[in-house]
């Protein structure tokens, strides 16, 4: 496993995190879910990343219990706050008293003392952002976390956050955004902001969301237990990524991966590993073996040649939109 600098900061994480989205609480059983943290702690995983909301806050727990024992110095735990924890109105947001209660909450689900990176899940629009980031200064001094990432901020809410962590003397050091050879709304304006700004991405759905591994075929149903036969997965993963050009498009890397000796997951992991502004890969898992695989990807170098066959096949297809990056009905 290879490690990179979190942006500009002195942090370093494994270049392929893991990521309890979806799985950890909810799809897979627990003694799955510990299963593949071993598998990823084996691999050279050191950095880890969930969420309060994940799972109605189960997730949390389950990472928890999967990393107790484990030497903290050795880890780097990031988790997020915004989603709806609860059903009351003040259970939801980036409001101070939100903040501040879940990061209690978070820190008592994964039986730790403090978290690397304390990330905001999303822009919030109901509460001012100096409200936020007070809130967040007052955690890292408080030893709570080290420091600061957010989720889904477009290039201006990025450059407005760090502006003020700058004041707060606290450091913003991540973006955590979806990116893959298909969803590529983040090189636009965001990378360019971050690299100026020195944040790195920690980046969500790298194999889009199992789509670039090739197991979807246009005209034929979705393997059994596949994403896109969980009813948790939603219109959404359906409409955007199952559809026969999109299917058909990526059958057409497979050559491209056989030739470069790489699995088609591990060809899509290594695609964003290869922009420099990204710090890691989240990857997730239901199964050990999969983790395997994709932490292989760690390390693989791309030739230009390579790349350019890769946009050659799917550039007419990847989207692009800036407009779309803060998306608030994509939830990693």
């Amino acid at each position: 496993m290879e490690f990179r600098h979190l942006g500009r900061s002195g942090l370093m994480i494994s270049e392929i995190a893991y990521g309890n989205w979806i799985t950890h609480g909810s799809q897979v059983e627990e003694e799955a879910a510990a299963a593949c943290v071993r598998a990823a702690l084996d691999v050279g995983i050191t950095t880890f990343d969930t969420a309060d909301a994940y799972a109605g806050t189960r997730a949390e727990e389950v990472l928890g219990r999967a990393l107790k024992g484990e030497r903290r110095e050795g880890l780097e735990v990031l988790t997020k706050v915004f989603w709806p924890t609860g059903p009351g109105p003040n259970d939801r947001s980036l409001s101070r008293k939100h903040i501040m209660e879940s990061i209690n909450g978070s820190l008592r689900r994964l039986q730790l003392d403090y978290v690397d990176v304390y990330q905001a899940h999303r822009y919030d629009y109901s509460t001012p952002l100096e409200e936020t980031m007070s809130a967040f200064a007052d955690i890292v001094h408080g030893g709570k976390a080290l420091y600061i990432g957010v989720s889904e901020w477009t290039a201006s809410e990025i450059r407005a956050g760090w502006e003020m962590a700058q004041d707060l003397k606290i450091q913003l050091v991540s973006n955590q955004p979806q990116y893959s050879m298909l969803w590529r709304v983040i090189e636009t304006e965001v990378v360019p902001v971050s690299e100026e700004l020195g944040l790195g991405q920690v980046v969500f759905s790298p194999i889009a969301q199992g789509v670039l591994t090739g197991k979807y075929e246009p005209g034929k149903q979705p393997p059994a237990g596949s994403r896109a036969t969980d009813d948790k997965s939603g219109a959404d993963f359906i409409s955007r990524w199952l559809s026969d050009e999109v299917l058909g498009t990526v059958q057409q890397l497979k050559p491209l991966a056989e030739q470069a000796g790489l699995s088609m997951a591990q060809l899509a992991v290594a695609w964003v590993l290869q922009n420099p502004n990204v710090s890691a890969a989240i990857v997730g898992a239901s199964r050990p073996e999969q983790v395997y695989d994709n932490a292989k990807a760690s390390g693989v170098k791309l030739d230009a040649d390579l790349l350019k066959a890769i946009d050659e096949i799917v550039g007419s297809i990847a989207e692009r939109d800036p407009a779309k990056t803060a998306s608030p009905s994509r939830r990693p």
